[in-house]
């Protein structure tokens, strides 16, 4: 077929998508006229029936994909990774540890977890603010599955029509042949994606070979039973409706969306009024804009809205329908960008659309970005001065004060030592407040501490009765811990305050 014939017969494509029972109802009125747009409108997605998408072409599709395989990667094979004999990132919860490739981080370290979260929450709000829904488009995890099952759609059941061909036709050998082989893909990738879920939180390696052997914890396998099953519920039976009825994002974005955030746009101004020609047709003649009503940009969008509507809550940013309509543009001749990412400030002619820094230049920007560099930079410098080995001093409160068998006052305590490094830790301690003072419970040549290891040393300090009368009086430890192995390097010195009860 030439280039002529298929933009001519682009709304004549469509007509497949439509039920029959509203193809063959007779028209009651008059064809419309060009000058009015709406009412040639056709129905692509009938209400309640599942979104056919057809299957775009172009650079935004190719950036989708390469977002897809990116972020698949990341999640998939990252946690194969080995990193110090151990897994790179793993969010070991029943040993309350977390480790991110050098980074190891303990129960007393979920600040810094905390503050990873408010790092890629306002990173998030401070995108939003700039580009729009462009993490929505390429990004976000229901988007990536759903682009996932939509190419085992394509892959097993064909295009669009074909989807739809096959959707209408009664159950045979093949439709069943079809659809199990699309089920067991599904059920591939879902379960899959399942135990890789749980991998990010038990030892991958371990847990993959336990799985098939039916020796792994209970925990880890119901963990990755339930993120397989939600996996196929959102990204297979749900899909769309995710995105339109159940994502919160999508109601919230509009606080920080402005006259100057990208977003997807038809141009009104350029594309109306909209109507069928031949490719030969005069334009300027027919009175005509350049929107030939293919809706070819309706078909291929994943949630099944159409954006010559204007800006709505349920796009997602991922600019199929600006693929679709500069393909139908270049076979038109006429001019790319009929719909494409712009903003409404410069769709209204307020600035020209390639001015970047009028767009950068916004309080929401300036407020959200610095407040994320805030958060980063406390990130930072909260990890740099962070103490690998910390020491949480606890009074015994069972055994205020007592006299030992020399006949000094004693008070008991519970030395809990955290060693959030990858090495073993070797920590001596001593202690001082008063002038004669001794301290006991410690082993000779100091106590050993594991990587990622949490202990817990009771310990006694006495002293003369005569220096510690009645009440509290402030003293001192000192711990100092060096790597097992290195004695002749440099140890590091910590100074803990405590209170020594008196009779």
């Amino acid at each position: 077929m030439s280039t002529e014939n298929q933009a001519e017969n682009a709304v004549s494509e469509e007509k497949n998508a439509v039920p029959k029972e509203q193809s063959e109802k007779p028209a009651k009125t008059a064809p419309p006229k060009p000058s009015k747009p709406k009412s040639s409108v056709i129905q692509i997605h009938p209400e309640g029936e599942r979104i056919h998408p057809k299957k775009a072409e172009g650079r935004f599709a190719k950036l989708r994909i390469a977002a897809v395989l990116a972020t698949q990667f990341v999640f998939y094979v990252i946690p194969w990774f080995n990193w110090s004999d151990r897994q790179a990132v793993l969010f070991n919860i029943p040993d309350r540890h977390f480790f991110i490739f050098g980074l190891s981080l303990g129960m007393g370290d979920l600040i810094y977890l905390a503050l990873l979260l408010m790092i890629c929450a306002f990173g998030l709000f401070w995108w939003t603010t700039i580009a729009g829904r462009l993490w929505c488009g390429y990004s976000c995890p229901q988007t990536v599955y759903t682009e996932i099952m939509l190419w085992i759609d394509n892959l097993v059941e064909g295009d669009r029509n074909k989807r739809l061909k096959l959707e209408k036709s009664p159950w045979n050998f093949t439709k069943i042949r079809i659809k199990a082989t699309k089920a067991l893909l599904i059920f591939l990738v879902c379960a899959w994606t399942g135990i890789t879920f749980a991998g990010w939180f038990v030892p991958i390696r371990q847990f993959v070979p336990d799985l098939f052997a039916g020796a792994a914890g209970g925990g880890a396998m119901f963990a990755a039973a339930f993120y397989g099953f939600m996996t196929f519920f959102f990204a297979h039976v749900m899909r769309e409706k995710v995105c339109l009825h159940m994502c919160p994002y999508a109601r919230f974005q509009s606080a920080m969306f402005d006259k100057d955030t990208l977003i997807i746009s038809y141009d009104t101004e350029r594309g109306e009024p909209r109507g069928a020609r031949k490719k030969t047709a005069n334009k300027e003649d027919s009175g005509l804009g350049d929107c030939i009503n293919c809706t070819m940009c309706v078909q291929v969008c994943p949630v099944g809205i159409d954006i010559r509507d204007g800006l709505q809550y349920q796009c997602i940013g991922c600019a199929a329908c600006i693929d679709a309509c500069d393909e139908i543009m270049d076979k038109m001749g006429y001019p790319r960008g009929l719909i494409r990412y712009t903003t409404e400030g410069a769709l209204e002619h307020e600035y020209p659309e390639s001015d970047i820094k009028k767009r950068l230049k916004r309080p929401r920007v300036a407020g959200y970005g610095a407040v994320l560099l805030v958060v980063i930079i406390a990130f930072l410098v909260g990890l740099s001065t962070r103490k690998m080995v910390e020491v949480d001093i606890l009074k015994d409160r069972g055994v205020m004060v007592r006299e030992n068998s020399k006949g000094w006052l004693e008070n008991a305590y519970n030395l809990r030592i955290i060693n959030n490094s990858e090495n073993e830790q070797v920590m001596t301690a001593t202690v001082k407040g008063f002038e004669e003072i001794a301290l006991t419970g410690l082993p000779e040549g100091g106590v050993k501490i594991a990587p990622r290891q949490t202990l817990t040393i009771p310990v006694q300090v006495s002293t003369i009765p005569e220096y510690a009368d009645k009440g509290s009086h402030p003293i001192e430890f000192t711990f100092t811990y060096r790597e097992t192995g290195k004695a002749d390097g440099k140890p590091t010195i910590l100074e803990e305050e405590a209170t020594f009860i008196g009779e």
